[in-house]
């Protein structure tokens, strides 16, 4: 009996990983276990693993088999992966892969994969072995630090890439683990083809005092039990785009008698939006503090309040 295979423990991503996800741990991996771009004596493992990250990736980049597979395990979806034959999905070609077998259709969309497509984007060329026929030049990848001010208002700066300088025009909102598409700034494409792409992923160095979901920033905000039943008015920081180094501080109110985990929602001052004109928000998540210790005179106090 065939081992169970577990695609998503291949692709290095969860079961409630995304399509985008799942893609970006494809491309990673397939770059760095391709045959043909690893030393000689390693070729024999990398065709291994490659063979099954392709297996996985054609099975959870199809939403249906995906779905089959969910329920059923990797028997659900046999003969539907690894180079299989698919049904139902319009006219099909087949080849090689070096010694893995493939198999694709005319209608990308209704398929859900193409090999030629996604393997041009990663190396620059289609088919593998002896048939390669490189259409541009090799895509680079890299990751780009920016601090929190710059993620927040925007900037351009210059980058020293391995095709040369280039531009990178960072819009105002960044999120950390974006990644940005430059076409035509990897490197010339052989015999004056284009050029490939420049994919740069910007990692945001975000303040310790905020937690980022999305456009939405959460702040925790820790007050005495005192301030919890008698109320008070206190600072929590807040997304500022005019201030230096784009934090700010508002004043807000904290009703008496509030609970431990209760959230105040403060409209428009989270991130800028990427997408559109305007602001997320700003969750404040109160937690409540309890002394560890209390005075005699305090302690009295507070059984004679528990009496009355």
């Amino acid at each position: 009996m065939a081992q169970e295979k577990n695609y998503y423990d291949i692709l290095g991503v969860s079961k409630t990983a995304s399509d985008s996800d799942i893609k970006s741990a494809y491309r990673k991996l397939a770059r760095e276990h391709h045959p043909d771009m690893v030393a000689k004596e390693d070729k024999d493992a990398a065709e291994k693993r490659f063979k099954e990250i392709n297996e996985a990736y054609q099975v959870l980049s199809d939403s249906d088999k995906r779905k089959m597979y969910d329920q059923f395990g990797s028997a659900g979806v046999n003969g539907h992966a690894g180079g299989g034959n698919y049904g139902g999905f319009g006219n099909q070609a087949g080849g090689q892969w070096g010694p893995f077998s493939y198999t694709y259709t005319s209608n990308a969309s209704a398929a859900g994969f193409d090999p030629f497509d996604i393997f041009e984007d990663v190396f620059g060329f289609r088919g593998f072995g002896g048939q390669r026929a490189p259409r541009k030049g090799k895509n680079l990848y890299y990751e780009m630090h920016i601090d929190f001010e710059d993620a927040v208002k925007g900037v351009t700066k210059e980058v020293n890439v391995e095709s040369g300088k280039v531009n990178v025009k960072i819009p105002a909102g960044m999120r950390d683990g974006t990644e940005m598409r430059f076409t035509g700034k990897g490197m010339p494409g052989p015999n004056n083809l284009p050029n490939g792409d420049l994919f740069i992923t910007f990692r945001v160095r975000y303040p310790k005092q905020f937690r980022v979901v999305g456009d939405t920033v959460v702040v925790g905000l820790e007050i005495d039990f005192y301030d919890a039943i008698l109320g008070a008015n206190v600072d929590v920081p807040v997304v500022d785009p005019d201030s230096n180094d784009a934090l700010g501080k508002v004043k807000i109110k904290i009703p008496s008698g509030t609970d431990h985990g209760t959230q105040i929602r403060l409209k428009g001052k989270g991130l800028p939006k990427m997408q559109s004109a305007g602001r997320g928000d700003a969750i404040v998540q109160v937690f409540v503090k309890l002394p560890k210790k209390v005075s005699r005179a305090q302690k009295k106090l507070l059984e004679e309040y528990k009496d009355l």
